[in-house]
C-alpha cells in the first residue's frame, strides 16, 4: 500500500497541516499501545476503510485509565516481543509510539520503510518524537500526530480550580480547620474582579478562556499568531509577556515544554508579577523555573501556585514545593479521564479519516521545535 505523506508545514505546529497527495482507499494501523477491543471495534465503525491490526496479548496491561505504556512489571517472551514488532512492522500508521518507548519508536522506524503517520496518545509528544533521535530524512517521511486539544477541559477545569482555591484562601481556610480556629470575617477574592492572564492558547488555553470567561473575569492571553480566541479580550505578544505579568491577577500556564518555553516563567516574569498574584500550572513542568517560583512565594509576589506539573517528575521528595504553606502539589494527574481513551480514539479515527480523503490532519508535531 502507498501511503503518501507531505512534511508537516512547520509554521503552524498546532494545526494538521499535513496532507496525502495519493491518498489510500485503505490505510493499515497497528494499535502499539494497550487499548480496550471495543474501542478498536469504534475506530473501525467511524472508519471502515483503516485496517486496524491488533492483539491485546501483546501490550502491557493498563494499571489505571489512559495508563497507554502499561504495567512496568509486565514483560514479553522473546517469541511474543518478536511478535509485536512484526505487527508493528507491518503498519502504514501506529495508534501511539510503541510501549510509549522513544528507544522502540526509533527501532520501528528504522524498521518499517512504509511507515507515514503516527500518532501520539500524549498532548506533549513531540517530546517522545524528540527523544527517539530520529534522523531529518525520518522525521520529514513520518507525520507525527498528537492527542493535543483532547485533554483541554479537564485541564481548564484544574486551572479554574487553582485560581479559586488561591482567590478564597484554601491554605488558610484549612489551616484554620485544622486548628479549630475560628477567626474573624476576611475578604475573598472574586474571580469577576480578576484578571487573568494565560499563557499559551492552544487547546488546553483556549478552554481556560473560555471558562473564564464564563466566570466574568477579564481574560490576557498570549499569542504568536495574534490570531483572536473566543473569550479573550486582549492579545499579549509573548515579548511584552512580563509586563502583561506585572498587570494580571492571575497567571495560567499551559504551554508545551520546549527549549522556547524552558523556564519562560522565570526571575525577570517573576519579579515583575503583580503583588499577589495566583499562578496555576497544567501545561508543562519546565516552563516554570520552579527556584525562582519559591522565591516569588517566599517574598509574597506569588500568593499561591497550583501546579499539576513539575520539573522533575515524581517531584523529588527534597522539593519544598511538598511543604510550601501556599503550594498546592497536583502529581500531574489533572488530566486523567475514563473518558480519555475514548477521546483519543475517536481523535485517531478522524484524522485517519483525514489521511485516506487526503485532508490536513489535526495536531501535527513541528518536528523542529517538537511541539
Amino acid at each position: 500500500m502507498n501511503v503518501m505523506l507531505r512534511a508537516a508545514v512547520r509554521a503552524a505546529p498546532s494545526r494538521g497541516t499535513s496532507m496525502a497527495p495519493n491518498p489510500p482507499h485503505r490505510l493499515r494501523a497497528a494499535v502499539a499501545v494497550p487499548l480496550a477491543e471495543e474501542l478498536c471495534a469504534l475506530i473501525e465503525r467511524l472508519e471502515p476503510r483503516l485496517e486496524l491490526v491488533r492483539d491485546a496479548s501483546l501490550t502491557h496491561p493498563m494499571r489505571g485509565p489512559a495508563d497507554w505504556s502499561g504495567d512496568p512489571e509486565h514483560t514479553r517472551t522473546p517469541a511474543e516481543q518478536q511478535a509485536f514488532d512484526a505487527m508493528v512492522d507491518s503498519a502504514d500508521a501506529l495508534f501511539g509510539i510503541p510501549d510509549v518507548d522513544p528507544a522502540a519508536l526509533a527501532r520501528t522506524v528504522a524498521a518499517n520503510p512504509r511507515l507515514r503517520w503516527v500518532m501520539t496518545t500524549a498532548a506533549g509528544g513531540g517530546a517522545q518524537v524528540k527523544a527517539a533521535g530520529l534522523d531529518r530524512a525520518s522525521l520529514d517521511r513520518i507525520t507525527f500526530t498528537t492527542s493535543a486539544g483532547v485533554h483541554g477541559g479537564t485541564l481548564a477545569e484544574f486551572a479554574v480550580f487553582g485560581v479559586m482555591a488561591g482567590a478564597k484562601g484554601l491554605p488558610r481556610l484549612a489551616a484554620d480547620q485544622a486548628a479549630r480556629h475560628w477567626p474573624d470575617r476576611w475578604e475573598m477574592r472574586q474571580i469577576d474582579e480578576m484578571t487573568v492572564l494565560v499563557v499559551g492558547l492552544g487547546g488546553i488555553g483556549a478552554e481556560c478562556a473560555r471558562r473564564f470567561h464564563a466566570l466574568g473575569a477579564t481574560v490576557w492571553g498570549t499569542s504568536r499568531s495574534g490570531t483572536p480566541v473566543p473569550g479573550v479580550d486582549k492579545l499579549v505578544p509573548l515579548d511584552q509577556l512580563a509586563h502583561a505579568a506585572s498587570e494580571a491577577d492571575a497567571l495560567v500556564v499551559t504551554l508545551p515544554g520546549t527549549q522556547q518555553t524552558h523556564h519562560l516563567i522565570g526571575a525577570d516574569v517573576l519579579a515583575a508579577i503583580k503583588p499577589g498574584a495566583i499562578i496555576a500550572s497544567v501545561g508543562r513542568g519546565t516552563v516554570i523555573d520552579e527556584a525562582a517560583l519559591l522565591d516569588a512565594l517566599d517574598a509574597g509576589r506569588v500568593s499561591f501556585a497550583a501546579l499539576d506539573v513539575f520539573e522533575i517528575e515524581p517531584l523529588p521528595e527534597a522539593s519544598r514545593l511538598w511543604a510550601h504553606p501556599r503550594v498546592l502539589v497536583s502529581p500531574h494527574t489533572a488530566a486523567l479521564s475514563t473518558k480519555e481513551e475514548e477521546r483519543i480514539a475517536r481523535r485517531f479515527a478522524e484524522n485517519a479519516t483525514r489521511l485516506i480523503d487526503g485532508e490536513p490532519l489535526r495536531a501535527v508535531v513541528d518536528t523542529v521545535e517538537f511541539y
